[in-house]
């Protein structure tokens, strides 16, 4: 089969290599869409710890065309989406649903080859089922609407709140998509660029605000005169985090959903204690693929807007730079295996 290999940091390419056998509560999926995410460039780069050589890959969709033990036989031939999490599921972080914090916790596309093949090895116990008027393209991107939704639960996000996403990359666009579907109100997006915004207001953002061009601080005092109930910051810039403490509300919520790549920041704590602020750390998916999918299937939520590219795993290249250099537009690039 093809398969985007990285054999070390910096080197990539494409390989035929044999399609893997799914073992003992594995399933292998015949992959049909596969998003680039932008910590995949950060395995690429050697930023992210990684099992070298390793195939990229952990939001995707496709069809379960093998099964490793024969209580999942039910799920071959089904179209699927599904957890890339590989845990042990007896410890109590697992019995809880907390599978990140599992101590034998491994990711697909990290740890573990990915999808960024015609073929994928994923644990049958993290699998959803794909309706069928949503499409594979789509069905990739449930992961990151998961992280989304897992985002707005950790900060106790309500019907009714006001709602300020900072950073309008994919996370930040499905952080907008969740908090419409919940009926957060009077949700604001910026970026530095009108270069998403425009995608932001067709997925229903009452405000954005190209933070090049105006200044988010004045323009928040008109917006949302008492401050914002909850401020995510999406984008993991020091800049950012530290206008998310000036702008929450007191007793608002500060969720941090954006990779700080392992830069330490200066904060002004006083922002957080005088103003009684709840910061939460939100680096994990808390396995709402389900609830995602439902979203997509129900119609409350449409991402449609955010698949930008299209491409075969032949055009690795062309896709990794547009995830690198995201030109005007851009949100995700996903390969497609017919």
């Amino acid at each position: 089969m093809k398969a985007v290999v990285i054999k070390e940091p910096r080197d990539i390419s494409l390989q035929n290599v044999e399609i893997p056998q799914p073992g003992p509560d594995f399933v292998r999926i015949k992959v049909k869409a596969a998003a680039i995410c932008a910590t995949d460039l950060e395995v690429l780069d050697g930023n992210i710890p990684a099992n070298y050589p390793l195939t990229p890959g952990h939001e995707w969709s496709g069809i379960v065309d093998a099964v490793g033990s024969e209580k999942d036989s039910h799920w071959l031939g089904k179209r699927v989406i599904g957890s890339s999490d590989v845990v042990c599921l007896t410890c109590e972080a697992c019995r809880s649903g907390n599978w990140r914090y599992c101590k034998d916790f491994e990711e697909i596309g990290f740890r573990r080859n990915g999808a960024y093949a015609e073929y994928a090895i994923m644990p049958a116990y993290g699998l959803c089922e794909l309706p069928e008027n949503v499409s594979f393209e789509e069905g990739a991107l449930c992961e990151p609407l998961g992280v989304a939704l897992g985002t707005l639960e950790k900060a106790d996000a309500k019907f009714g709140q006001t709602c300020l996403i900072i950073g309008a990359g994919s996370i930040g666009l499905c952080m907008l998509a969740a908090a419409k579907a919940m009926g957060m109100k009077d949700i604001v997006v910026c970026a530095t660029t009108k270069g998403r915004l425009d995608i932001a207001k067709k997925l229903g953002a009452s405000h954005v605000i190209a933070t090049r061009e105006t200044d988010l601080m004045e323009a928040m005092k008109s917006i949302h005169p008492g401050g914002t109930d909850v401020v995510v910051d999406c984008t993991g810039i020091e800049e950012c985090i530290q206008m998310s403490l000036k702008l929450a509300r007191k007793g608002g919520v500060v969720a941090l959903a954006g990779y700080g790549r392992g830069k330490v920041m200066n904060i002004r704590v006083d922002d957080i204690h005088i103003n009684n602020l709840r910061v939460v750390g939100a680096g994990n998916n808390w396995n709402k693929h389900k609830k995602a999918v439902t979203l997509m299937k129900d119609g409350l939520v449409d991402l449609s807007c955010c698949v930008s590219e299209k491409i075969a795993l032949e055009d690795y290249a062309l896709g990794l730079d547009m995830a690198r250099k995201r030109p005007e537009g851009f949100v995700k690039a996903v390969f497609v295996n017919e």
